[in-house]
């Protein structure tokens, strides 16, 4: 008798199907590539990881899902030896991401700024509702935007991206780059960063296409004031294991 050709073909399908799922779940987010955060395998002109510290091939993966605490905010303590970008206040940036990931519909993206190790982080650019969409419905990996012109100097500021998904699990996605901001104010106001759908943080639903879920929180976001901060060569900022107190009281969801 010959052998049974249809099972060795189903069996093929399942493990060609499997991998593929596998390679879904590695690359199924997006990731900020540019300025190179902390100790991204994916990031362009990445900086020297610190001495001990390896490279990270799932940076695409959120902080947090379902309610559960994945990574701590910025992912890593050790920040890079030396910044991934020197910008200067009021200039134009380019922030860019991976092009392989799913956007989950969109979401809300905010970059925000630190300037104590990331104890507090200060908003400087929002898309919300569809982010990750440009005005075509095109996929969008590259945002342009001019940093504030009253940004204050540091050689140890904290670049930080963050989005929550609108579709999919409920999670919470947050990249850290180390920069350095040539700036001569004393100090800078703005929204607190947003935080949701992390431990201790409000979650929100999914949008189902209702692209105001969760929009209170961004609107009634506290400001925080930022101020100038320069270390010696010798000195490294980082930051704790435990999530930073981002926020005592968040606002309520209207």
């Amino acid at each position: 008798m010959f052998p049974n050709n249809n099972s060795s073909l189903q069996i093929a399908v399942l493990s060609l199907t499997a991998l593929s799922l596998a390679a879904v779940g590695v690359n199924g987010h997006m990731e900020m590539i540019k300025p190179c955060p902390r100790y991204n395998a994916n990031g362009i002109d990445c900086p020297a990881l610190p001495p001990g510290e390896t490279k990270d091939y799932n940076e695409n993966a959120p902080i947090s899902s379902a309610g559960k605490m994945l990574q701590p905010f910025c992912k890593y303590p050790t920040p890079w030896p030396t910044p991934a970008a020197t910008w200067t206040a009021g200039q134009q940036i380019s922030v860019q991401f991976n092009t392989w990931g799913s956007p989950h519909s969109g979401g809300h993206c905010e970059w925000s700024m630190s300037y104590d190790g990331g104890s507090t982080f200060v908003v400087i650019h929002r898309v919300l509702e569809r982010c990750f969409y440009d005005a075509n419905d095109g996929l969008q990996t590259v945002f342009n935007f001019t940093l504030p012109a009253d940004l204050p100097g540091s050689d140890s500021a904290v670049f930080a991206w963050t989005w929550v998904n609108a579709m999919g699990n409920r999670e919470f996605y947050m990249d850290c780059a180390d920069v350095a901001i040539q700036g001569s104010s004393p100090e800078f106001t703005g929204p607190q960063m947003t935080v949701l759908n992390y431990p201790d943080y409000p979650t929100i639903p999914e949008f189902e296409g209702n692209y105001t879920t969760g929009l209170s929180y961004y609107e009634n976001a506290p400001s925080i004031t930022v101020y100038a901060s320069y270390s010696s060569p010798s000195q490294s900022q980082s930051m704790s294991d435990d999530p930073p107190p981002l926020s005592s009281s968040p606002p309520a969801l209207f």
